[in-house]
Parts: structure tokens; C-alpha cells; sequence
């Protein structure tokens, strides 16, 4: 039941998302409701499920009280980075997928996100109860499966992989654990207390990919850009702290991390790292032993 009203909540702001700014009349949301779903709808329904969306998802469905239309603000949402932003993302590529089924077949093309996502569901309803769970893990190193007490704090996804955001009950400190690595998820029917001050960006905020960085660890990076990669980096940045500092550099205060280096790898010639020295010599020594299997 949980499930089906998440892709209900999800379908109603999906509605607002391609409304008018400036709104719609209750009726026009009932009647689409039940054009949808084949079930009544009334006024009561929707304001239980519009409380509930700003509980779970942080997103207020207003009323402007002059017109009597209902509203979401997506500029501000957008402008204050919600943690909305992902589900309806999500979202639009689910619709792409059904739209694909239901008559565009061999005309949609969305990239299959193999990572886990059968857990996913289970995950953010325990997220909403806090409520502890037992998983079972397997790192890619083929250590021998894990078992672990968690407190599911978060979800990220990077790089077609979603990833929980979790405190390891017995080490007392928050771990991340990719998806597709977990093989069980049993709840243990006890709750536990979420803490008020946890953030799931604020965590990421100092870091690249899914290292969960200290601020002690941030590094200023230069980076030095073909014309044409400084206009992709111009329209997608590396990091929020990215600026372009003369036409073609690029600086960032960001962690050094594995993600970091992939990425910087990936754009071949087309960047150069100048500083720091350490990040410079290792992307170095990583384009020399890769040039070393094409002779």
C-alpha cells in the first residue's frame, strides 16, 4: 500500500510540474485524479495527500487564496537545491519508460539504471518509519557477505548507482553502501530516533561522487580547458564551487577522491590539472600506465 501511494504522491506533483505557475482549481486536480487512477477522489483525499507530500518530500502544495488555485513553487524548490529535485527526476524517466510500452516503443531511448533499484521502495519506507534494518552486504573485493545493523538515514544516487547513506549501528559512524551490493534488507521492527541536524547534502557538500568528505580535506584545484570542454564544463560543472576564473580555468575547492580522479580521467586532453602538484602527478602516472597497454 506504501508503494502505490509513493507513485501516487509522486504522479500528483508530477502534475503540478507541468501546470500552469500560476495553478489549478481543485476540480481540474480531482478530475485528473480519476481520470488516472479509475478511483473518486474527493476534497479530503487531497489535502491528506498534499500533507502528506510535505512531510515526506518537503514540497508544500500551496493555495493562493485570491484565485483558488493550487500551486508548487519549482523555482524556489530549484533555488534552495530540495530534496525533491531527484524524485521528480526519477520520475520523468519512469514516464519515459512507460511511455515507451504504452505506444512510443523503439522511439524512447532511457539509459537502464541497473543498481539495486529492487530495494529501493523498501528502503524509503523505512526511511519514513526509522525504522532499523539488518543487510546483507557484499563488497566487490569478494569479501565474504556482511551482516550489519544500520539506520537508514538517506539515499544517493551518482553515476547510474544508488547508494544508502546509513550509521553502522556497532561502529557509530555513517557508511555508504551501494545498492547493487546489498542481497538482503530485513527490518528489525525497532525505531530509532533520526537526528535533526543530518542533511544528506550538507554531508556530500565538501565532496566528489559518493566520498563523504571532511571539511579538513577540501583541496583548491585549477583546471585548464579546451574551448570546447570549458563550454561543457560552463554548462555542467564538475561541483558547485566550480568557477571559471579566466575564459578556459576553472577552479574547484573540492576532496580528492577515486570519484574525482575517474572523472578528471575520463576527459582526457581535454583538461589539464595545474594544482595542486599531488592530484597533477597521479593523473599523470595513471595516463602512463594506461598508455603502457597500447604499445
Amino acid at each position: 500500500m506504501i508503494p502505490e501511494l509513493i507513485n501516487k504522491y509522486i504522479w500528483l506533483i508530477d502534475v503540478f510540474s507541468k501546470a500552469s505557475p500560476r495553478g489549478l482549481p481543485l476540480e481540474q486536480i480531482l478530475s485528473r485524479w480519476e481520470s488516472r487512477w479509475g478511483e473518486p477522489y474527493n476534497r479530503r483525499s487531497f489535502f491528506n495527500h498534499r500533507s502528506a507530500i510535505l512531510d515526506i518530500f518537503g514540497i508544500d502544495i500551496k493555495c493562493n487564496r485570491g484565485t483558488k488555485l493550487y500551486y508548487i513553487d519549482f523555482e524556489d524548490l530549484e533555488n534552495n537545491k530540495s530534496k525533491a529535485s531527484w524524485l521528480i527526476d526519477s520520475f520523468t524517466v519512469n514516464s519515459l519508460l512507460s511511455l515507451s510500452k504504452e505506444g512510443l516503443a523503439g522511439r524512447v531511448s532511457v539509459e537502464a539504471v541497473p543498481s539495486g533499484q529492487k530495494w529501493l521502495m523498501s528502503l524509503m519506507n523505512s526511511m519514513l518509519a526509522n525504522e532499523e534494518l539488518e543487510i546483507s552486504y557484499q563488497k566487490y573485493t569478494g569479501e565474504p557477505l556482511h551482516k550489519r545493523l544500520v539506520l537508514p538515514y538517506a539515499l544517493k544516487e551518482y553515476s547510474k548507482r544508488w547508494y544508502l547513506v546509513a550509521l553502522e549501528k556497532s561502529q557509530k559512524t555513517i557508511r555508504v553502501y551501494a545498492l547493487d551490493r546489498i542481497k538482503d534488507v530485513s527490518p528489525t521492527g525497532k525505531n530509532f530516533r533520526f537526528p535533526d541536524d543530518f542533511d544528506v547534502d550538507v554531508l556530500f557538500r565538501d565532496s566528489f561522487g559518493i566520498y563523504a568528505a571532511e571539511h579538513k580535506d577540501l583541496r583548491h584545484i585549477v583546471l585548464k580547458a579546451t574551448e570546447r570542454e570549458a563550454a561543457y564544463l560552463r554548462d555542467l560543472p564538475l561541483h558547485h564551487s566550480q568557477k571559471e576564473t579566466e575564459p578556459g580555468m576553472f577552479s574547484l575547492d573540492v576532496a580528492i577522491s577515486d570519484d574525482l580522479v575517474i572523472e578528471l580521467l575520463s576527459r582526457g586532453n581535454r583538461l589539464e590539472v595545474l594544482e595542486p602538484r599531488e592530484l597533477r602527478d597521479r593523473l599523470s602516472l595513471e595516463f602512463q600506465n594506461a598508455a603502457k597497454l597500447y604499445k
